[in-house]
Protein backbone atom coordinates (compact mmCIF):
# COMPACT_ATOMS: atom_id res chain seq x y z
CA UNK A 1 0.00 0.00 0.00
CA UNK A 2 2.48 2.55 0.58
CA UNK A 3 4.59 1.56 -2.34
CA UNK A 4 1.07 2.81 -4.42
CA UNK A 5 0.89 5.93 -2.39
CA UNK A 6 4.16 6.82 -3.45
CA UNK A 7 3.71 6.36 -7.05
CA UNK A 8 0.91 8.50 -7.18
CA UNK A 9 2.19 11.36 -5.35
CA UNK A 10 5.29 10.99 -7.83
CA UNK A 11 3.35 11.44 -11.08
CA UNK A 12 2.00 14.68 -10.30
CA UNK A 13 5.14 16.30 -9.81
CA UNK A 14 6.79 14.57 -13.62
CA UNK A 15 3.26 16.03 -15.27
CA UNK A 16 4.05 19.67 -13.72
CA UNK A 17 7.38 19.34 -14.78
CA UNK A 18 6.73 18.59 -18.45
CA UNK A 19 4.38 21.41 -18.67
CA UNK A 20 6.59 23.86 -17.39
CA UNK A 21 9.10 22.88 -20.30
CA UNK A 22 6.26 22.96 -22.56
CA UNK A 23 5.38 26.40 -21.80
CA UNK A 24 8.72 27.43 -21.99
CA UNK A 25 9.26 26.14 -25.55
CA UNK A 26 6.16 27.80 -26.18
CA UNK A 27 7.46 31.02 -24.95
CA UNK A 28 10.45 30.87 -26.93
CA UNK A 29 9.05 30.20 -30.19
CA UNK A 30 6.47 32.91 -30.00
CA UNK A 31 9.64 35.30 -29.21
CA UNK A 32 12.01 34.05 -31.78
CA UNK A 33 8.61 34.29 -34.21
CA UNK A 34 7.73 38.19 -33.09
CA UNK A 35 11.35 38.87 -33.82
CA UNK A 36 11.55 37.37 -37.56
CA UNK A 37 8.62 39.33 -38.29
CA UNK A 38 9.47 42.26 -36.80
CA UNK A 39 12.26 42.68 -38.74
CA UNK A 40 10.69 41.65 -42.02
CA UNK A 41 8.56 44.54 -41.16
CA UNK A 42 11.34 46.51 -40.81
CA UNK A 43 13.15 45.80 -44.22
CA UNK A 44 10.02 46.22 -45.97
CA UNK A 45 9.09 49.78 -45.13
CA UNK A 46 12.55 50.99 -45.68
CA UNK A 47 13.41 51.20 -41.54
CA UNK A 48 16.56 49.53 -42.16
CA UNK A 49 19.00 49.61 -44.93
CA UNK A 50 16.49 51.78 -46.77
CA UNK A 51 14.90 48.43 -48.66
CA UNK A 52 11.18 50.75 -49.27
CA UNK A 53 13.45 53.27 -51.51
CA UNK A 54 15.34 50.67 -52.90
CA UNK A 55 12.51 48.25 -53.88
CA UNK A 56 10.49 51.52 -55.45
CA UNK A 57 13.89 52.62 -57.54
CA UNK A 58 14.27 48.76 -59.26
CA UNK A 59 10.29 49.08 -60.01
CA UNK A 60 11.27 52.16 -62.14
CA UNK A 61 14.26 50.89 -63.40
CA UNK A 62 12.40 47.84 -64.44
CA UNK A 63 8.90 49.62 -65.89
CA UNK A 64 11.47 52.05 -67.60
CA UNK A 65 13.73 49.10 -69.54
CA UNK A 66 10.54 47.26 -69.95
CA UNK A 67 8.68 50.40 -71.42
CA UNK A 68 9.00 50.33 -75.40
CA UNK A 69 8.21 53.93 -76.16
CA UNK A 70 10.73 56.32 -75.88
CA UNK A 71 12.60 57.09 -72.74
CA UNK A 72 13.83 59.64 -70.70
CA UNK A 73 17.28 61.43 -70.96
CA UNK A 74 18.50 62.32 -67.28
CA UNK A 75 20.44 65.96 -67.53
CA UNK A 76 23.97 64.36 -67.23
CA UNK A 77 23.73 62.86 -71.09
CA UNK A 78 22.97 65.95 -72.35
CA UNK A 79 24.15 66.01 -75.56
CA UNK A 80 26.86 69.15 -75.64
CA UNK A 81 27.47 71.29 -78.71
CA UNK A 82 30.96 70.82 -80.44
CA UNK A 83 31.37 67.10 -79.41
CA UNK A 84 31.24 66.56 -83.07
CA UNK A 85 32.76 69.45 -84.36
CA UNK A 86 35.99 68.87 -81.59
CA UNK A 87 36.48 65.38 -83.28
CA UNK A 88 36.11 66.91 -87.41
CA UNK A 89 38.56 69.69 -86.32
CA UNK A 90 41.21 67.33 -84.74
CA UNK A 91 40.87 65.55 -88.33
CA UNK A 92 41.78 68.71 -90.18
CA UNK A 93 45.04 69.18 -87.35
CA UNK A 94 45.64 65.67 -88.08
CA UNK A 95 46.33 67.14 -91.79
CA UNK A 96 47.79 69.94 -90.88
CA UNK A 97 50.70 68.04 -88.50
CA UNK A 98 51.42 65.82 -91.59
CA UNK A 99 51.88 68.50 -93.68
CA UNK A 100 54.04 70.93 -91.29
CA UNK A 101 55.98 68.27 -89.55
CA UNK A 102 59.06 70.86 -89.29
CA UNK A 103 56.61 73.58 -88.02
CA UNK A 104 55.32 71.00 -84.91
CA UNK A 105 59.06 70.67 -84.29
CA UNK A 106 58.69 74.41 -83.28
CA UNK A 107 56.23 74.39 -81.14
CA UNK A 108 53.48 75.75 -82.91
CA UNK A 109 51.10 72.84 -83.39
CA UNK A 110 51.43 71.98 -79.86
CA UNK A 111 50.99 75.34 -78.52
CA UNK A 112 47.49 75.58 -80.37
CA UNK A 113 46.43 72.62 -79.35
CA UNK A 114 46.82 73.37 -75.59
CA UNK A 115 44.95 76.74 -76.11
CA UNK A 116 42.02 75.14 -77.94
CA UNK A 117 41.99 72.38 -75.52
CA UNK A 118 40.61 75.29 -72.75
CA UNK A 119 39.23 74.30 -69.00
CA UNK A 120 36.33 71.75 -68.55
CA UNK A 121 32.84 73.46 -68.57
CA UNK A 122 31.26 73.69 -64.86
CA UNK A 123 28.58 72.08 -64.08
CA UNK A 124 25.84 74.13 -61.90
CA UNK A 125 23.19 73.47 -59.78
CA UNK A 126 19.20 73.41 -60.12
CA UNK A 127 18.12 73.75 -64.21
CA UNK A 128 15.71 71.02 -65.55
CA UNK A 129 16.31 67.68 -64.60
CA UNK A 130 16.22 65.82 -68.00
CA UNK A 131 18.31 66.79 -71.06
CA UNK A 132 16.96 68.31 -73.90
CA UNK A 133 16.81 66.73 -77.64
CA UNK A 134 17.09 69.28 -79.92
CA UNK A 135 15.83 69.21 -83.85
CA UNK A 136 15.68 71.71 -86.20
CA UNK A 137 12.72 70.82 -88.95
CA UNK A 138 14.22 71.14 -92.47
CA UNK A 139 13.18 73.67 -94.92
CA UNK A 140 10.79 77.11 -93.78
CA UNK A 141 7.06 77.34 -93.54
CA UNK A 142 4.93 79.93 -95.31
CA UNK A 143 1.92 80.69 -94.94
CA UNK A 144 -1.04 83.08 -95.16
CA UNK A 145 -2.28 84.36 -91.97
CA UNK A 146 -6.46 84.80 -91.13
CA UNK A 147 -7.94 87.82 -91.43
CA UNK A 148 -4.60 89.40 -92.89
CA UNK A 149 -2.83 90.38 -96.17
CA UNK A 150 0.70 89.61 -94.57
CA UNK A 151 2.11 86.46 -94.76
CA UNK A 152 4.45 84.28 -91.93
CA UNK A 153 7.26 82.45 -92.87
CA UNK A 154 9.10 81.03 -89.83
CA UNK A 155 11.67 77.95 -89.47
CA UNK A 156 11.00 75.84 -86.45
CA UNK A 157 13.01 73.62 -84.11
CA UNK A 158 11.93 71.48 -80.70
CA UNK A 159 12.82 70.28 -78.09
CA UNK A 160 12.28 66.96 -76.53
CA UNK A 161 13.37 65.43 -72.61
CA UNK A 162 13.14 62.11 -74.40
CA UNK A 163 15.41 60.13 -76.55
CA UNK A 164 15.66 59.87 -80.50
CA UNK A 165 12.56 58.00 -80.61
CA UNK A 166 10.49 61.32 -80.63
CA UNK A 167 12.66 63.05 -83.04
CA UNK A 168 12.80 59.71 -85.10
CA UNK A 169 8.99 59.57 -84.85
CA UNK A 170 9.04 63.07 -86.41
CA UNK A 171 10.74 62.58 -89.49
CA UNK A 172 8.93 59.51 -90.30
CA UNK A 173 5.49 61.25 -89.79
CA UNK A 174 7.00 64.66 -91.68
CA UNK A 175 4.42 65.56 -94.17
CA UNK A 176 1.84 65.23 -91.63
CA UNK A 177 3.46 67.02 -89.26
CA UNK A 178 4.42 69.92 -91.23
CA UNK A 179 0.24 69.87 -92.78
CA UNK A 180 -0.32 70.55 -89.17
CA UNK A 181 1.98 73.77 -88.97
CA UNK A 182 0.78 75.15 -91.70
CA UNK A 183 -2.81 75.05 -90.64
CA UNK A 184 -1.58 76.52 -87.19
CA UNK A 185 0.12 79.28 -89.14
CA UNK A 186 -2.88 79.65 -90.87
CA UNK A 187 -5.11 80.80 -87.99
CA UNK A 188 -2.70 83.15 -86.65
CA UNK A 189 -3.34 86.46 -86.84
CA UNK A 190 -1.71 89.82 -86.82
CA UNK A 191 -2.01 90.76 -82.82
CA UNK A 192 -0.29 86.89 -82.72
CA UNK A 193 2.50 87.19 -85.00
CA UNK A 194 3.48 90.97 -83.86
CA UNK A 195 3.52 90.61 -80.04
CA UNK A 196 6.07 88.74 -77.72
CA UNK A 197 3.23 87.33 -75.94
CA UNK A 198 1.33 86.54 -79.33
CA UNK A 199 4.62 84.66 -80.33
CA UNK A 200 4.25 82.76 -76.91
CA UNK A 201 0.97 81.67 -77.58
CA UNK A 202 1.46 80.40 -80.98
CA UNK A 203 4.21 78.19 -79.65
CA UNK A 204 2.22 76.24 -77.51
CA UNK A 205 -0.45 76.75 -80.65
CA UNK A 206 2.45 74.47 -82.94
CA UNK A 207 3.04 72.20 -79.28
CA UNK A 208 -0.24 70.95 -79.18
CA UNK A 209 -0.41 70.24 -83.19
CA UNK A 210 2.31 68.65 -83.19
CA UNK A 211 1.93 66.32 -80.04
CA UNK A 212 -1.44 65.36 -81.73
CA UNK A 213 -0.59 64.09 -85.01
CA UNK A 214 2.37 62.04 -83.17
CA UNK A 215 0.31 60.70 -80.87
CA UNK A 216 -2.51 59.76 -83.28
CA UNK A 217 0.28 58.30 -85.50
CA UNK A 218 2.50 56.46 -83.18
CA UNK A 219 0.40 56.89 -79.64
CA UNK A 220 3.00 59.09 -78.19
CA UNK A 221 3.53 62.91 -78.81
CA UNK A 222 7.21 63.86 -76.58
CA UNK A 223 7.63 67.36 -77.71
CA UNK A 224 7.83 70.47 -75.16
CA UNK A 225 8.52 73.08 -77.12
CA UNK A 226 8.61 74.97 -80.22
CA UNK A 227 11.74 77.55 -81.30
CA UNK A 228 11.35 79.59 -83.79
CA UNK A 229 14.83 79.79 -85.44
CA UNK A 230 13.39 81.92 -88.68
CA UNK A 231 10.35 84.75 -88.10
CA UNK A 232 9.66 86.85 -91.00
CA UNK A 233 6.01 88.57 -91.46
CA UNK A 234 5.54 89.81 -95.36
Amino acid sequence: MSDAKETDEKAPKKKGKLGKIIVMVVGVLVLLGGGVGAGLYAANSGLIGGGGHAKEDNGEAEAEAKHPGPKLVPKSEQKRAGAAGEGGEGGEGGHGGGEGGGEGGHGEGGGEAHENKGMPTPVGDGGERYASNYYELPKDFTSNMRDSVHIIQVGLAISTPYDDTVINNLKTNDLAVRSAILMTLGDANEEMVFSSEGKRQLQRKLVDSINEILRQKEGFGGVANVYFTNFVVQ
